[in-house]
């Protein structure tokens, strides 16, 4: 029987400065608490500054490293300011976990608004290019390090209900790749996830915007279910450690089968 429950750490991040983007909930939520127990000294950027506060105090109590800054995908001066304050914080970045996503309103491309547009293009594709490279200028003074960006199961194929979502995810899928070749000598490995039907609040907008969608989509996992945000972390921690020192440049999807 598969164990959704989480595995005991086994120190894959020990001595590793991780910084973890849209950290206040879902995905990045779960890696912050994922990456902290893995042994990583973890620094959590989002725009809701509360909700990072409750998770950065929720890991000290157990013991972890953790920090809070708050971060506005859309302005590129803040993404950079964050960035600044992990060097001010730990004088290193070994990792980073890009991890913002923007909710578009579901329907067809030719009713899509410029405003949707507008805001997939800020944030699920220029703030990634503006933080890998913040990142990696961080990384390179100590010898590299590795960067992980969540895509989606929509940059994989045609994407009729969220089509400017699925256009910048496939191009965030190109500068992934791009960068892994670009920095490999730099010691940076730079990877993608592509992460399907997940129980997030994503998902509950879009349930709401469209009802059914949550069913139809876990009947195209053959797995049978959505995925938990803790498992799409678990996979983001391995592209992160040094158990993944030969793997850049991939696309690695966690959709349980759905895009098989």
């Amino acid at each position: 029987m598969t164990n959704i429950i989480g595995s005991a750490p086994i120190g894959l991040l020990t001595g590793k400065v991780v910084f973890i983007t849209g950290a206040s909930r879902g995905i990045g939520a779960a890696a912050a608490r994922l990456f902290a127990r893995e042994g990583a000294a973890v620094v959590l950027a989002a725009r809701s500054t509360d909700a990072l506060q409750r998770i950065v105090t929720e890991i000290r109590a157990d013991g972890g490293v953790a920090d809070a800054v708050t971060l506005d995908l859309a302005d590129r001066a803040s993404i950079r300011a964050a960035i600044d304050r992990v060097e001010e914080l730990h004088g290193r970045l070994d990792g980073a976990f890009n991890n913002g996503a923007a909710i578009q309103r579901p329907g067809p491309l030719d009713t899509t608004s410029d405003e949707d547009i507008d805001e997939q293009f800020a944030v699920n594709f220029r703030s990634h290019w503006t933080a890998m490279t913040a990142e990696a200028a961080l990384m390179r003074r100590n010898g590299g390090g590795a960067v992980v960006n969540t895509s989606s199961i929509g940059s994989r194929r045609a994407n009729p209900a969220l089509p400017a979502y699925g256009a910048m995810k496939r191009a965030l899928n190109s500068i992934t790749e791009t960068a892994a070749v670009s920095w490999a000598r730099d010691g940076i490995r730079v990877n993608g996830i592509t992460p399907g039907g997940t129980a997030t609040k994503m998902i509950d907008a879009w349930e709401a915007a469209t009802p059914g969608i949550v069913e139809r989509v876990k009947a195209s996992i053959p797995l049978g279910r959505m995925a938990e945000s803790h498992e799409v972390a678990e996979v983001a921690a391995w592209l992160l450690s040094d158990r993944a020192s030969m793997v850049t440049g991939a696309i690695v999807p966690v959709d349980g089968g759905a895009g098989a």
